[in-house]
């Protein structure tokens, strides 16, 4: 469903990882320009990714999306203090998702 919300991006492409190890792994290969990220991921949580992501100059300046069924405060707080630049939660609205990924894009066009 992420990835159907961004399809309406002009010129965005996607690519997709089922772990944190994984999108660590696929970040070597390609760089991106913005990640969507959950924190519930198997082998490694999601602010283990983020983390990682903002002590690795190459990764630092990526804007992620955190999008989490975890809606209480001291998370979403957590996340955005360990460099989050949004704290969504399930379900969510496609069309917000996009926006909002868009707006990002734009305030970031050093990764655009």
């Amino acid at each position: 469903m992420v990835t159907a919300s961004l399809r309406a991006l002009p010129g965005a492409s996607f690519g997709e990882a089922s772990s944190g190890l994984e999108a660590i792994e696929r970040l070597a290969l390609a760089p991106v320009d913005l990640m969507i990220l959950d924190l519930n991921m198997p082998d490694m949580h999601g602010l283990e990714v983020l983390d990682f992501l903002r002590r690795h100059r190459a990764y630092s300046r990526i804007p992620v999306i955190v999008l989490t069924t975890r809606g209480d405060e001291p998370r979403r707080a957590e996340a955005l203090a360990a460099g989050a630049a949004l704290y969504l939660t399930k379900p969510f609205a496609p069309q917000s998702l996009a926006a909002q990924a868009e707006a990002l894009l734009k305030a970031h066009p050093e990764r655009a």
